[in-house]
């Protein structure tokens, strides 16, 4: 691997390109290695494509990940950097995450150009997002707002906010952090408030899984902290079956020997949110995920992401 060039396979937005620009600067600090020698390939995915409707409705988890996936198995990329709240539970065959980055801030921010919060915000008042879960969170929060479609990337979604589409978005505060535009954050809201999607704030490195090359390439920027909490979340998320097109939000923390993972389920009107908590040994974190969305599917039944 060190002998040629490994090649980064990308999303081209200017968030997905920053994050691969990150991986890149720290896999050449790890091993001594001139960037150049790291190339960075942009890849076009079908999520990238639409803009004309929610993702959700154009088959939700996998369209910002199938194209490069298709890459990295054919052999045309070593190495895909992923932002995981997009990545679906189960992988391709042949491939495996074997990096995360350390996680950046895990919260949503509140962004308005008029209202300093949600609760200041007055009845009728638009909320543009796209995601399920923050329109299901608002909805529980505040019923008398009307919530708008918001797609596009950062850039898009701040212009639209500016061109007067909404009265008020949310973005992940960490993508805002990684572009440069936390100044734009006009509230960073409490996961107690609304709990982040599973993974959010989090950047996996993707691998063919017999590539030894590659996975040596990328140990060296793990992050076990990041890995650990992030693999929890997931393994709540896998347990309830969950996509884009449920409203599902998850944060695993460690607390010294321990993991505190908190879980929510929503129905998308906002109507009923129920939530589980968990906390144990980090060495349990699978079986407290599993055990924590046993919990939650039990309590919503088998109807609940249709009410």
């Amino acid at each position: 691997m060190q002998a040629r060039t490994a090649r980064i396979g990308t999303r081209g937005s200017p968030l997905a390109l920053a994050q691969a620009h990150e991986v890149r600067q720290r896999l050449s600090l790890a091993h001594g290695l001139p960037e150049s020698s790291l190339e960075i390939v942009v890849i076009k995915t079908t999520g990238d494509r639409i803009q004309d409707r929610p993702l959700a409705e154009a088959g939700g988890k996998g369209l910002f990940t199938k194209e490069i996936e298709e890459a990295l198995l054919r052999g045309d990329i070593d190495l895909a950097v992923h932002s995981m709240k997009d990545m679906p539970t189960v992988l391709p065959e042949g491939l495996a995450i074997t990096a995360i980055l350390p996680r950046e801030d895990v919260r949503d921010a509140f962004i308005s150009l008029t209202w300093p919060s949600l609760a200041a915000m007055p009845s009728g008042a638009r909320i543009g997002t796209s995601s399920l879960r923050r329109a299901a969170q608002v909805r529980r929060l505040r019923p008398d707002l009307e919530i708008v479609g918001f797609r596009g990337n950062v850039e898009t979604r701040l212009a639209k906010l500016a061109e007067g589409v909404a009265d008020a978005t949310y973005l992940a505060c960490a993508g805002l952090r990684r572009l440069g535009k936390a100044d734009r954050i006009t509230h960073a809201v409490d996961p107690e408030d609304m709990l982040p999607a599973v993974a959010q704030g989090a950047i996996g490195i993707e691998i063919r899984a017999n590539d030894k090359a590659s996975a040596d390439l990328a140990a060296r920027i793990d992050d076990a902290p990041s890995a650990r909490v992030v693999e929890t979340e997931r393994a709540f998320l896998a347990r309830l079956e969950g996509s884009c097109r449920t409203p599902i939000a998850a944060l695993a923390t460690l607390a010294g020997p321990d993991i505190v993972l908190k879980g929510e389920i929503l129905t998308p009107s906002g109507s009923i949110s129920l939530r589980a908590e968990r906390k144990g040994p980090v060495s349990d974190r699978i079986a407290l995920a599993i055990d924590a969305a046993d919990e939650l599917k039990s309590k919503g039944g088998s109807g609940f992401f249709s009410v």
